[in-house]
């Protein structure tokens, strides 16, 4: 183990139509839980962290049904808040098939994180012997005081000597409070030490333009490059940005890759072409999970960069938010061993 790792965000009760049903052509909504940070510390555990997720949750059977999800996988619930009165945010998830994208609907105004206030949460306790933190852009577009508080969090991090990650995650839907996304965001980054992200991540939240075209299919890698040296350029303090390059030819069928702008120079991983997906919903968070993984044992950061997309190509296998991979699976597909025979 690394040493404690906190992240810090909302977890919702996820309501999937089944399989690749529309949503409500059937009666039946599967019922599991997820969220960005709650996916990091899961996928963390599972991986053998020590992880704290720090949250609000309502004080009721939802809740507590949320909590047990997490304890089951290994994570510490110590610092989630149990609120009487409140309510657990919701999403519901209609997974695409060929042509037709994946569609994600909110039902989360109001829920118990988006109305915590930062004094609730005594991050100076909870970062105490921390050696990493992350949020990501989705827990500060929720609310001002879900941003005030991300923002404290990270600060208080930075204190207590612990690095700092941030996956931008630009979710049009949720900024709706009267701040912008580049306003709120700018202002976060200036306290981390790893930027994770997609080019329309780094435009959207940063302000900062890319001149790349996906829907081409083609991925100039170039461009990236610079994209990646003007975000350590305009900030600092970060070291190391982590760019997910994904080309989406069907909802079924992904190129999967990623580039890695470091202290010791630019890398691009090897591509995966992930064909039949099974669900790509939290691929994003399996790849910060892995990223954090890496740079934490002091990977190199070339061997940073594929195990994140290695680990992140095989959460595109598993039904749910969370990447129930273990290290060996993803060490197994670094060596190029992704053949999907059984195991015996």
């Amino acid at each position: 183990m690394s040493g404690k790792i906190v992240t810090f965000g909302e977890i919702m009760l996820r309501l999937k139509s089944p399989e690749r049903q529309r949503l409500f052509q059937s009666p039946i909504l599967e019922a599991t839980f997820g969220g960005g940070e709650a996916n990091v510390a899961v996928s963390l555990s599972i991986f053998g962290e020590n992880v704290s997720f720090v949250s609000a949750v309502p004080d009721n059977a939802i809740g507590e049904g949320c909590l047990r999800e997490l304890m089951k996988y290994g994570v510490d619930t110590s610092y989630i808040n149990k609120v009487k009165d409140s309510r657990l945010g919701v999403y519901y998830l209609e997974t695409g098939a060929n042509q037709r994208p994946s569609l994600v609907v909110y039902d989360r105004s109001g829920s118990a994180i988006a109305n915590a206030k930062p004094s609730d949460f005594d991050f100076g306790t909870i970062m105490k012997d921390a050696t990493w933190f992350h949020v990501t852009g989705i827990t500060p577009a929720i609310s001002q005081n879900a941003a005030d508080a991300a923002l404290l969090a990270m600060k208080e991090a930075k204190k207590a000597g612990a690095k700092v990650s941030i996956d931008l995650n630009y979710r049009k839907k949720l900024w709706k409070y009267g701040k912008s996304a580049v306003e709120v965001m700018r202002e976060l980054t200036k306290y981390a030490d790893v930027v994770i992200a997609n080019e329309e991540d780094i435009q959207k939240c940063l302000g900062i333009e890319c001149e790349s075209d996906v829907t081409k299919g083609e991925l100039d890698t170039k461009v990236y490059e610079k994209l990646a040296e003007e975000v350590k350029k305009e900030f600092p303090n970060v070291s190391v940005v982590a760019i997910t390059l994904r080309e989406s030819k069907s909802a079924d069928r992904n190129g999967w890759s990623a580039a890695l702008s470091g202290k010791t120079g630019f890398y691009l991983s090897r591509h995966y072409d992930i064909t039949d997906i099974v669900d790509r919903v939290g691929g994003g968070d399996s790849f910060a999970s892995g990223i954090i993984y890496a740079l934490s044992h002091s990977f190199d950061e070339e061997r940073a960069i594929n195990f994140a997309v290695a680990s992140s190509c095989l959460k595109h296998s598993i039904d749910g938010d969370f990447n129930l991979t273990r290290l060996n699976e993803v060490e197994a597909l670094m060596k190029g061993d992704g053949s999907g025979r059984v195991q015996r």
